[in-house]
Formats: structure tokens, C-alpha cells, sequence
């Protein structure tokens, strides 16, 4: 988990995803429509992908992305930003964590 807090550190929104991953590209179009540009970490692309990945499942994710913080918090997977962006929780939790401005 330290690799992980360490990518995550002074970043509002980060991303973890792999270039395969349809949700995860997804979920990164969603965010960067509100004008937020999120950090992106491809794992298939980083030479210590297989642990950040592991990282990622032992925080509780069988599918181990997309996984995204926003404001250094764990928002979740795919389903978890819908539900924020459904209940309109989405962009007030990026603008809270000053990856938007309105």
C-alpha cells in the first residue's frame, strides 16, 4: 500500500487502469468532461505494475481496475464513481479535492 499512497500523494484525481481496460477509459472521460485532468497509471505499462496491482486487490478489488482516488481518498471502482456522478456527488468531491474550479 505505501507504492500506492506514494502515486497518490498532491494529486487530485488519480487512476489507476491498464491500456485494455474499456471501464477504465471510461471513468477517465467521464472525469476529464468536468474539466479535471486525472493522473493516469497504466499498470500493464510500469515495469512495477504486477505490484501495484497486487496493492490494489489487497485493498479489495477483484478486478483491480479502474481503481480511483480523488483527493487522495479511495472513491472505488467504475461503480462507485457512477453511483458519486448519479447522486451528483461527483463534481463537488473534485472540486473539494481542486481538480475543478467553478
Amino acid at each position: 500500500m505505501d507504492v500506492v499512497n506514494a502515486m497518490i500523494q498532491e494529486k487530485p484525481v488519480v487512476i489507476f487502469s491498464k491500456s485494455s481496460c474499456c471501464m477504465s477509459h471510461s471513468i477517465e472521460s467521464l472525469i476529464r468532461g468536468f474539466g479535471a485532468n486525472p493522473t493516469i497509471y497504466q499498470l500493464d505499462q510500469l515495469p512495477n505494475g504486477h505490484q501495484i496491482e497486487r496493492a490494489l486487490v489487497q485493498l479489495g478489488f477483484r478486478q483491480s481496475v479502474p481503481v480511483v482516488f480523488i483527493g487522495q481518498k479511495l472513491v472505488g471502482n467504475e461503480r462507485q464513481v457512477m453511483g458519486l456522478h448519479v447522486r451528483n456527488q461527483l463534481v463537488p468531491l473534485l472540486i473539494q479535492a481542486g481538480a475543478i474550479w467553478i
